[in-house]
């Protein structure tokens, strides 16, 4: 039969990073490709606990039913207390919905704002999932020039003066692929740029908590004064990433349209999921298991960057991130490490090739994303070894030819 598809379907495919997971079936390889947090640090003694609670008690019925799309109404309650980790106070019930994951409030928000054409500005690089979002809405991404401390406010205007775009995204902290983190200044320029010009900001923040050094920054929608944030962040790096829970925090009109919108996409967030998530924040659980993570996390990116000063070229560029769950590495214009990849999953090592997360990826071919999270020390030093054997043997045959 010849399948009729819909035109959007011309520019979706699998992210990378899901498809490259069909590659790893086999144990041997290590793999730097995923975003998963570690094993060793999912609570599932917690979890455990509280599911086989709340599966025993008299009440689990209503776990069974439907439930209201925007969200368990004390769940909503105590998320309006959890934002305040992200410096944004005043929050109430109104103010807060109950998402499937972070992605979910990414899809939400687009689904509330964007038509066909239109422009969404990104960081270049960026999340590749939001690319994928935003092409299955048909919207055009431009790219926005990066500095070290976040966007190049002047290439923002700039931009923003010449697409006139509807919504900026944005991963202020720890951003995924590069691990930065925007400065304060930044981001306080960010909310009254978008403000003045009416440009809505959606601020995904998955990795927030995830800081092992540095000083913690508040989050821009701290600093929105126009109710043009839409804060958007996730449990799934912190608690589990199967149990699909998050929340997004805007302006109650904003959050009311989301809510429309998820009624049509999966009615609301499992009813498990909400409680599971509920009572593990109540209980609070979250700071000591948090602190335990991070010391982990710490470590490992520690074990990383050790395994890359000793084994990779010193053409290799990386960046030092303070947290999160990603190293963005660069290398010399020649080196392909998207026709690279094959080879190093044969030498059973994967790592995610950089041009996929460039909303115009022409000529970014020697940028790679290594994740630290999934892979224990030792396996991260064989790893990194084995890469650098790669690519050092790639520079070499570069510089040979010249």
């Amino acid at each position: 039969m010849e399948y009729r598809y819909s035109g959007r379907m011309a520019n979706l495919n699998g992210t990378a990073t899901r498809e490259i997971f069909k590659l790893l079936g086999d144990p041997e390889i290590i793999s730097f490709a995923g975003g998963n947090p570690a094993i060793e640090c999912l609570p599932t003694a917690r979890v455990k606990e509280i599911t086989n609670e709340i599966t025993s008690s008299q009440d689990f019925a209503r776990i069974l039913q439907y439930g209201l799309t925007a969200g368990f109404p004390e769940f909503r309650e105590l998320l309006a207390e959890y934002v305040k980790t992200a410096g944004i106070n005043g929050a109430k019930t109104e103010n807060i919905l109950v998402i499937s994951g972070g992605q979910q409030g990414i899809d939400l928000a687009l689904k509330t704002f964007i038509d066909p054409g239109d422009v969404i500005l990104v960081e270049n690089p960026t999340y590749l999932a939001f690319l994928q979002i935003a092409n299955s809405y048909e919207a055009v991404c431009k790219g926005v020039d990066s500095e070290s401390d976040g966007l190049d406010l002047a290439d923002l205007e700039r931009k923003i003066k010449k697409y006139d775009p509807k919504i900026l995204y944005c991963v202020p902290t720890f951003s995924n692929p590069t691990g930065k983190t925007y400065s304060a200044e930044k981001r306080k320029a960010i909310a009254e740029m978008t403000a003045k010009y009416g440009v809505i900001v959606i601020e995904d923040d998955p990795y927030g908590k995830l800081r092992f050094k540095g000083e913690y920054i508040p989050s821009i929608k701290s600093m929105d004064k126009a109710g043009n944030v839409i804060f958007v962040s996730s449990f799934s790096k912190i608690i589990s990433p199967g149990n699909r829970t998050g929340v997004a925090c805007a302006a109650p009109e904003l959050i009311r349209k989301m809510e429309i919108c998820k009624q049509g996409t999966d009615l609301h967030t499992p009813n498990l999921s909400q409680m599971i998530t509920y009572e593990y924040l109540k209980r609070g659980y979250l700071a000591s298991d948090l602190e335990r993570a991070v010391k982990i996390y710490g470590k490992k990116k520690a074990a990383m960057s050790s395994a890359i000063a000793k084994y990779m070229p010193e053409e290799f560029e990386c960046t030092d991130p303070d947290g999160g769950l990603f190293i963005w590495g660069k290398f010399p214009k020649g080196i392909d490490a998207v026709k690279l990849l094959p080879e190093a999953v044969k030498r059973k090592v994967a790592y995610i090739q950089g041009s996929v997360f460039f909303a115009e990826p022409e000529g970014t071919e020697n940028y790679i994303r290594l994740n630290y999270s999934y892979a224990n020390e030792e396996q991260i030093d064989v790893g990194i070894k084995r890469l650098g054997d790669m690519f050092k043997e790639q520079i070499a045959n570069l510089k040979g030819r010249k």
